[in-house]
């Protein structure tokens, strides 16, 4: 484990296979990335898990949401219930990419960036938080949260 962010970080809920100090190429248009990083869609139950883990996502650190088996949720960042009314599935892939593009002082981490980032554990050079396959479980679960 390592710490990022002031966090800890473990290893992913299942190891991706995906090359240190390489992401996959993606778009960005307007406010989102329309096109999966991976070419395909991810899995919402895996991205549950991914988001409600304290040591993988990191989300309910700072975020509350639809898990009423997590104690001690975060209050610091917008409820994930509804997300999926509230933004696009691009527009939720851009935002955990890169939060910075859309608030440059976000104390939310860029989970799919390795150049720009600050206070990064010598470990975790190069790499991202999550890999592509993550980021894309992460967002098929989270346009299933509707109100």
């Amino acid at each position: 484990m390592a710490a990022f962010a002031g966090y800890v970080i473990a290893e992913p809920l299942a190891a991706q296979p995906q090359q240190p100090g390489t992401l996959l190429p993606y778009a960005v248009v307007g406010d989102a990335i329309p096109a999966p990083l991976t070419g395909e869609r991810g899995d919402p139950v895996r991205g549950r898990a991914i988001v409600s883990n304290r040591q993988v996502g990191l989300c309910i650190l700072c975020h509350t949401g639809p898990f009423p088996e997590e104690k001690f949720q975060g209050t610091l960042a917008p409820e994930l219930s509804g997300a999926g009314n509230r933004w696009s599935e691009g527009q939720l892939r851009l935002r955990i990419v890169d939060s910075s593009r859309f608030k440059t002082d976000t104390i939310m981490p860029a989970y799919y960036k390795i150049e720009g980032l600050t206070r990064v554990a010598p470990a975790f050079a190069g790499k991202t938080v999550l890999s592509a396959v993550q980021i894309e479980d992460v967002v098929a679960y989270l346009v299933t949260l509707r109100d």
